[in-house]
């Protein structure tokens, strides 16, 4: 079994360690579960809600209001906390916050299953938020700190094919529990793998932090509740209007509030979230890219998954096996793009990602139809699936590799950001799309509300791939001094 070592403190800031001296060596394999069972777990917990909201309405006695928040609950708080959690981190202790994050998240899935109405199963829908904001962001910072660089591209690799991983089996596992299981076991599995996982988080990885000690009070308010307002309205948009006062004020005052951060952290003398990063252009293009990537391919799929259920009458789990092709490639896909990014260049393979993203989303709105066949469909879902595949493990490469290692706890809750920002716009923007040309009342509707919505997806998506060309062909965190 291959195994590491942890580098030695350096004189930068992101030396200071909470249990100073050499890590002990470690396996490979024992780091990739630390940081990736954690992540899985809340990436798998995001969606798979979604397709056991009909059996949770009933046994709930839910109004459809509730369905919105047990989902939107735990998309604000994740959002909203994921800078916070990132700054925390560098000053309290990385590894220290994200034992605590998965804690929370473990101890909040509890009482998401043992919820009895539906105020109960929002409110820990809520801190289970709290939680998977702290585990997201410090889960790729812990990782690429306790593999030594040579290993560093192959191990993000991995990382973005156990997030791929996340991503195909939730539509499934959700399928599952609403064909023949309790709901309350979407939350149920998150308590012992939440259990068994910290002591091996422990005893895997050394504890760090980042640059400053003291920690931004003003900057972590003005980023959270900047944050909170921007998806709020972002979330309420496509339901209650643009134009409606409340959106509209979220929106206004969610901008004024992160001008607000901008301003206050070019002065702050330990500023949570440094201005100089935005001035490194590979972590700019990035994030560019993640927005992009995140509107058009998540609010896509957010349609094309209830296709084959509104349309063509199958099962949840009916229709999440069928989106196989698209979920699973990239966990195969991703580790492979992790161990050629060296060689070929995360430009290359982001340009490529987005551009099969965008031609795939394109197939698929050309030949959607009431009485499609499934075959029709498999070769986009498969294009799709590989273009994700050469984004996730291309893009956190050059979120970590662009910035001192001081730094990289807050770029990957930044992009992190950026990307939850990303999925919240792309899913509102695009239900616009679809309500302006169709409806559910019946499959012809949904196929002509479908159809524009994930052009409109394609298009976007491909304005990602031409900023993606922007990217500098030789990433180096030597550009941020520059």
């Amino acid at each position: 079994m291959t195994e590491i070592l942890s580098p030695p403190p350096t004189n930068s800031a992101f030396s200071a360690v909470a249990a100073l001296g050499t890590a002990p060596r470690r396996p490979l394999a024992a780091v990739l579960g630390a940081v990736g069972i954690p992540m899985f777990m809340v990436t798998l917990d995001n969606l798979v809600v979604t397709n056991a909201l009909p059996v949770i309405r009933t046994e709930l006695n839910a109004s459809l209001g509730d369905l919105q928040w047990f989902v939107n609950a735990y998309t604000l708080s994740f959002a909203a906390l994921l800078l916070t959690a990132s700054a925390l981190g560098d000053r309290l202790g990385r590894r220290r916050v994200f034992v605590a994050g998965i804690a929370v998240f473990t101890l909040a899935s509890a009482a998401c299953a043992l919820a009895t109405d539906p105020g109960m199963l929002v409110a820990a829908r809520v801190v289970q938020g709290f939680g998977g904001a702290a585990v997201m962001p410090l889960s790729l910072t812990l990782l690429s700190d306790a593999v030594p660089e040579r290993l560093r591209s192959a191990a993000i690799g991995i990382w973005g094919g156990i997030a791929g991983l996340g991503v195909a089996v939730g539509p499934l596992l959700g399928g599952a529990v609403v064909d023949g299981l309790s709901w309350q076991w979407i939350f149920w599995v998150n308590v012992p793998i939440g259990v068994l996982v910290l002591p091996l988080v422990i005893w895997t990885l050394r504890e760090s932090r980042g640059g400053g000690g003291r920690l931004d009070p003003v900057g972590l308010v003005l980023a959270s509740a900047g944050v909170l307002a921007v998806v709020w309205g972002i979330v309420h948009g496509a339901d209650e209007g643009w134009t409606s006062r409340g959106v509209l004020t979220a929106l206004i005052g969610g901008a004024m509030l992160l001008a607000g951060l901008i301003g206050w952290e070019r002065r702050a003398a330990a500023p949570m979230l440094a201005p100089r990063l935005f001035r490194i252009r590979a972590f700019g293009v990035a994030n560019v890219v993640a927005f992009a990537f995140s509107i058009g391919v998540f609010g896509s799929i957010f349609l094309l998954a209830q296709f084959f259920q509104v349309v063509q009458g199958y099962s949840p789990l009916e229709s999440g096996i069928r989106t196989m092709p698209w979920t699973m490639a990239p966990m195969v896909v991703a580790p492979l793009a992790g161990l050629v990014i060296d060689r070929v260049g995360a430009r290359i393979l982001l340009v490529t990602g987005q551009a099969l993203l965008a031609v795939a989303l394109a197939w698929m709105a050309t030949v959607t139809a009431v009485d499609l066949a499934y075959s029709t469909f498999v070769t986009p879902l498969l294009l799709a699936g590989f273009g994700m595949g050469l984004t996730f493990a291309p893009l956190a490469t050059v979120v970590m590799g662009a910035v001192p290692e001081a730094d990289r706890s807050v770029a990957s809750g930044t992009n992190n950001t950026v990307r939850e920002v990303g999925v919240a716009m792309g899913i509102a923007v695009l239900a616009s799309v679809f309500a302006s040309y169709g409806a559910y009342t019946d499959p012809q509707s949904y196929v002509d509300g479908l159809v524009p919505a994930v052009w409109v997806g394609a298009g976007v998506v491909a304005a990602g791939a031409l900023a993606a060309a922007l990217l500098p062909g030789r990433i180096t965190a030597r550009e941020s001094v520059s």
